[in-house]
């Protein structure tokens, strides 16, 4: 039985990364489609949301009848709890992608403020963030989460340098008031995935270690 449960936890797992990509690319995509005005990546960004909703039930579900079938101990039950919160994380910030593809909706009529002010390098940051987390799940190696309280600093820091530059460019024209402050919504969507980052990499950290940390 012991090999067969490790054969399930390694298709989990790479079932998680699956999703994990996807999540990604969806929020990559998003941002991409905002910068460039691209309603079409847009839609599809929207459409997906479906199919990470449904990957979260399906591995959720597999989760848990490992649980019920193998009774898993140590190692590997902290396996499968790391995966039952990472898939929650991973959903949040594919509903955050399609958010913003409505946003780049939204905004595809009328040309953008100061190139997005910080927002795709936000995302860039951000979106690094969410696959050295995963990365670390994968290799189960911690090296990949160094500096990651201090990443998320960066993230914080950004998120306000987008607020006060968006002020600015409100006060100057009132015209600016609507399109910036979607684009304050934006950052704060990534603030919020950058968040869930953390928390993934707090799950991966407690699966390897058995050690419960907080990023923060």
């Amino acid at each position: 039985m012991g090999e067969i449960l490790i054969g399930k936890i390694e298709n989990l797992k790479s079932e998680v990364l699956e999703m994990g990509e996807l999540a990604v690319g969806m929020l990559r995509d998003a941002v991409g489609a905002l910068k460039t005005q691209d309603t079409y990546i847009a839609k599809e960004v929207i459409k997906k949301k479906e199919d990470i909703a449904k990957m979260d039930e399906q591995i959720e579900e597999k989760a848990l009848r490992m649980i019920a079938l193998y009774h898993p101990v140590a190692k590997d039950m902290r396996v499968i709890a790391a995966v039952l919160k990472m898939i929650t994380y991973l959903t949040r910030v594919g509903r955050y992608a399609k958010d913003i593809a409505k946003t780049a909706i939204l905004l595809s009529d009328e040309p953008h403020i100061s190139k997005l002010v910080e927002i795709p390098y936000m995302s860039d940051k951000v979106i690094e963030m969410i696959k050295d987390a995963l990365n670390s799940f994968k290799e189960e190696d911690l090296s990949s989460l160094k500096n990651f309280s201090e990443r998320d600093d960066e993230i914080d820091s950004l998120y306000y340098s987008i607020f006060r530059e968006c002020l600015t460019y409100m006060m100057e024209d009132t015209k600016n008031i609507a399109k910036c402050i979607h684009y304050i919504i934006v950052a704060r969507y990534l603030e919020r995935c950058g968040d869930h980052a953390c928390k993934i990499a707090e799950k991966v950290h407690y699966m390897i270690t058995g050690e419960w940390i907080e990023i923060k």
